[in-house]
């Protein structure tokens, strides 16, 4: 039996579902876990992460005009074991880089929490968040 979804997976409107699988399945290590070509549709994960793709124009919950950049106001945080490697694949792509790699600290109660992380933009205007955990210390 296959693994389940996610009790939560985003649905990406793409223009062009071919060029949205060349970025994400070719170069951000996705793979297709299932699609649906005659309805331009993909199934895609990497590691935990889930997501749907669609091409815009097929069925479609969209509530006004759909204008690019699609991404607008949102990005997605999504953990990957080595994000150094995948930093490395993403700027030698030259792939739109919104944050270059840092190391950064997070409060959580009394606690720190560390990611290595980076954002990049995909074709369609979606900001996507790449990180690493590097643990977690107390406040000083």
């Amino acid at each position: 039996m296959p693994d389940p979804e996610a009790a939560l997976v985003p649905e990406f409107k793409v223009d062009d579902l071919r060029r949205s699988l060349a970025f994400y399945v070719g170069l951000l290590g996705f793979t297709v876990r299932y699609d649906r070509p005659e309805e331009r549709f993909a199934f895609i994960e990497r590691e935990d992460a889930q997501l749907m793709l669609e091409e815009h124009g097929a069925r479609s919950f969209v509530v006004d005009e759909l204008t690019h950049p699609y991404g607008r106001g949102m990005h997605l945080q999504i953990a990957v074991r080595d994000v150094d490697a995948l930093y490395a694949r993403v700027l030698a792509s030259g792939a739109p880089i919104h944050l270059a790699l840092e190391e950064k600290w997070y409060r959580r109660a009394q606690r720190l929490l560390g990611n290595r992380q980076f954002v990049v933009e995909d074709p369609d205007g979606y900001l996507l968040r790449f990180f690493g955990d590097i643990g977690s210390k107390p406040i000083d």
